[in-house]
């Protein structure tokens, strides 16, 4: 393993605890959940305000791979904490999997519209 995978893997560590579920669900539903969604949405937001057509797409698709990766994080880190937490935590996660997956859907076709519009 080169030096750069190894600095990789060792920066990468949380991530990849969460992604097995070897972390507390409140640090992966908080933390990665509530946190870096927030993040996402003041970056999309200020990207839309200032009408920064290629950094919103990106943020689109970023925001995809991390709903897929976060989803599966708080499904797997959900078994580790008390039955009631745990099943609610996977109730809230399967609602934000929908309503994340239709906001994206229709930021995109927006997105496109604007696209074809600055084509023009």
């Amino acid at each position: 393993m080169s030096r750069l995978e190894a600095s990789l893997r060792q920066y990468f560590e949380p991530e990849r605890r969460a992604w097995r579920g070897d972390m507390a669900l409140s640090s992966v539903f908080w933390g990665y959940g509530v946190g870096t969604s927030a993040v996402l949405a003041v970056l999309h937001a200020t990207a839309l305000d200032q009408g920064q057509l290629l950094f919103q797409q990106i943020l689109v698709l970023a925001s995809a791979a991390y709903t897929a990766w976060i989803v599966v994080a708080i499904w797997r880190s959900a078994a580790n904490a008390a039955p009631f937490w745990g099943s609610l935590a996977r109730w809230l996660t399967v609602a934000w999997a929908l309503n994340s997956g239709l906001v994206l859907f229709f930021l995109q076709i927006d997105l496109m519209l604007r696209f074809m519009e600055a084509a023009r």
